[in-house]
């Protein structure tokens, strides 16, 4: 699964990094421990929302909380309990199919903690990185807050999640799932807003390569969503 991530590349890097063209949002400071509920980075291609027939635009969007709520959601608070979805079952459910088919995103990290149960019970928390930023494929939502006026500007709720798979090679080691990570040649067409066939989707899925992930110890510091410091990601001896 995924539950607490780092993410530190600036704005201007992530531009970079996926070749978007487009920033919406304030840009968010750094985090060594991203947790959910907490806005986050993401990107996505979308027409912009005035020209509905003009041409996607790729972009990072700084104004979604991790943690997806439908669009039919009647209480925004179930978001909590969707910081994560099952690839094997998007296309299919009632909470992600949707989002699945037309609103698929990245959520770029340095790297995500997993917890390890050791021999006395106690949980060790790890770091799992590749080189570089990593993409973690993901899905967005626009829930309407059905207390605010249609011309509200506040009135739309962005959200995420985070896909996951079964994890096989260290990852597994540490917990039986991991994110679906995506290679750089697979960041278009997972971002292509015109693959909207649910099958086409869950081919796609089912291509992803096993990515091949790092993982060292950290510190206990992690475990709490109030720290949030370099240290974190700092080796334990």
């Amino acid at each position: 699964m995924c539950g607490r991530y780092a993410s530190t590349s600036s704005r201007r890097d992530l531009l970079s990094t996926f070749e978007a063209t487009e920033a919406v949002g304030e840009e968010l400071p750094p985090s060594y421990n991203v947790a959910p509920t907490q806005q986050v980075n993401v990107v996505l291609e979308r027409a912009p929302r005035d020209e509905p027939d003009a041409d996607p635009v790729r972009q990072v969007n700084s104004t979604v909380k991790w943690g997806l709520v439908p669009s039919w959601a009647k209480d925004p608070k179930i978001g909590s309990r969707m910081i994560n979805a099952r690839s094997e079952t998007i296309t299919a459910k009632p909470a992600f199919k949707a989002a699945a088919a037309r609103r698929r995103c990245i959520i770029p990290a340095d790297g995500y903690y997993e917890w390890l149960k050791g021999e006395d019970g106690k949980k060790i928390p790890y770091f799992l990185h590749a080189d570089g930023v990593i993409a973690m494929a993901g899905l967005y939502e626009l829930w309407p807050n059905p207390e605010l006026p249609e011309d509200d500007p506040g009135r739309w709720l962005w959200t995420c999640t985070v896909l996951t798979r079964p994890a096989t090679d260290a990852a597994g080691q540490i917990h039986d799932r991991s994110p679906v990570i995506l290679p750089d040649t697979f960041v278009g067409p997972w971002l292509d807003p015109t693959l909207t066939d649910r099958d086409d989707v869950d081919a796609l899925l089912n291509s992803i390569p096993e990515p091949h992930l790092e993982p060292y110890e950290v510190s206990t510091a992690v475990n709490s969503p109030r720290n949030n410091n370099p240290e974190l990601l700092r080796p334990v001896q």
